[in-house]
């Protein structure tokens, strides 16, 4: 239960974040916790065909690796949520959705990161450019579904948000 009069210091603040220093109760005491607040973001699972997916090849700094991925962003904007969903998969990918439904949400990493994120299936879709902010370098490929399955357990996809995603998809598929 966080103490009703703590907003948080702010520690750091950025264009897509912030750092803030919150007390929280914890066991009859107080506990300081830094927690980085993000606006939230989406995630799409573009389905080229009933049996193929589009995932995307990014390279992050963070990690100092080229993952693969699913097309993601930061609700950076005012937008409704399939908005951003629809604008985040043609940046990325260069595919308009015929369809875009949404499949739920999930906390990123709770335990130090506020972000939720949205997540969308999308189909029907029609190719076109790629719409890549400066300095964006992300490379579209398109693998069978199951492949892309095999390719989470075996660790060859690493990023959370790509594995859940696909994970619920396919739960979804199956009726679970």
């Amino acid at each position: 239960m966080s103490l009703p009069a703590d907003d948080g210091k702010v520690l750091l603040e950025t264009a897509r974040f912030r750092v803030v220093r919150r007390h929280d109760l914890h066991e009859g005491g107080v506990r300081v916790r830094d927690v980085v607040e993000h606006p939230g973001s989406v995630v799409i699972v573009p389905m080229i065909s009933e049996h193929e997916v589009c995932l995307v090849e990014v390279d992050r700094v963070a990690v100092g690796d080229t993952l693969l991925e699913l097309p993601a962003g930061t609700l950076d904007r005012v937008e409704s949520l399939e908005a951003a969903a629809a604008r985040e998969l043609a940046e990325e990918t260069g595919y308009r959705a015929g369809r875009i439904e949404a499949a739920g949400s999930f906390w990123m990493s709770p335990g130090i990161l506020r972000e939720r994120m949205h997540l969308f299936v999308a189909d029907r879709l029609v190719p076109g450019p790629q719409a890549l902010e400066p300095g964006e370098r992300i490379r579209v490929r398109v693998e069978r579904f199951e492949t892309a399955l095999a390719m989470c357990l075996d660790g060859t996809i690493a990023d959370a948000k790509t594995i859940a995603g696909l994970m619920v998809v396919a739960a979804r598929r199956r009726g679970g």
